[in-house]
């Protein structure tokens, strides 16, 4: 059906309701949709093919998360003191921005283990703020010991980081992942670490995967806390989950956005392709592309779906 002058007029007041909630930094970037890519995608890619290819295809964020061989990214020569400064200009000359910086820090262990990933934790929260980034994401990851105090190590430091990163301007997300996938165990995380500094990464994947979590329940029961997310899809072959483009395969990447956009959600959808652990799998200039496109179709029939009729 042909929309009327009046239906695209309703559709775009919608389309402009639905920007504004985005970070503002979205506006800066000529009112592209709230779509990015983790460069865990593209691990061979050059500082300025990540940012020029981001540009090229519509993106309006980038998720750091490892760059040409090294997760360590507060070492990179691009963040350094003497290099910074221009790599902020060049982030902003094409429009994007930094959506979240990604570190492998893991919560659940104990001792000295432990004070050492805190400690990257607070690197990487750092490197974020420089960046004017607003998250850093990190794990959970492993379920150890008896449930109740687990849970609790694992919030108690969340709200640590939380303290450190929040005068920062940056809050710490952790990503469901691991043994920590389905909503009520991060609900529960979430609930007891009580910060307004430590919210959500939701890998739609992983819950739907890996929790075995229809989406309308991970975000009805986590929509207040998802600040940023991961979204890809997967073909279950011999039991295991092999990563395919975006809509092929056997998770329902549409109606995780739909539910997103009904949810009133106001960050990134951005797309994990996990390129560096699965060098087999589709090429980042195929794949992230591919991502682009058919994202870009799903967030506007979602916000189409919104426009009241």
């Amino acid at each position: 059906m042909l929309m009327t002058l009046t239906d695209r007029r309703v559709f775009l007041q919608r389309l402009a309701m639905i920007l504004a909630a985005l970070p503002g930094a979205l506006h800066a970037a000529g009112g592209r949709l709230p779509i990015g890519f983790s460069t865990l995608g593209c691990p061979s890619w050059d500082w300025l093919k990540i940012l020029d290819f981001a540009q090229q295809n519509g993106f309006a964020a980038v998720e750091l998360r490892g760059m040409q061989g090294t997760m360590d990214l507060p070492s990179r020569p691009e963040f350094g003191a003497t290099r910074l400064e221009q790599s902020k200009k060049e982030i902003a000359d094409r429009g994007l921005r930094i959506s979240c910086v990604s570190s492998s820090a893991n919560l659940h262990g104990a001792g000295q283990e432990h004070e050492q990933q805190l400690a990257d934790a607070r690197r990487f929260i750092d490197l974020a703020s420089l960046l004017a980034a607003p998250y850093v994401r990190v794990f959970g990851n492993k379920l150890i010991g008896p449930r109740a105090p687990a849970l609790d190590h694992i919030a108690t430091s969340l709200r640590k980081l939380g303290d450190y990163a929040g005068p920062k301007n940056v809050t710490v997300l952790l990503e469901s992942h691991g043994d920590f996938t389905d909503a009520p165990t991060l609900r529960e995380i979430l609930e007891t670490a009580g910060s307004s500094h430590v919210g959500l990464l939701w890998d739609a994947h992983n819950t739907f995967a890996d929790g075995k979590e229809d989406p309308a329940v991970s975000v009805s029961q986590l929509g207040k806390y998802i600040r940023h997310t991961h979204l890809k899809d997967s073909r279950k072959e011999g039991g295991e989950a092999h990563y395919v483009l975006t809509g092929r395969g056997g998770v329902p990447v549409k109606r995780q956005v739909e539910l997103l956009v009904a949810a009133g959600y106001a960050g990134y959808y951005s797309f994990e392709w996990e390129k560096a652990w699965h060098p087999e799998i589709e090429e980042p200039e195929v794949a992230i592309a591919d991502f682009s496109r058919v994202v870009t179709r799903y967030l506007q029939a979602a916000t189409a779906k919104q426009t009241p009729s």
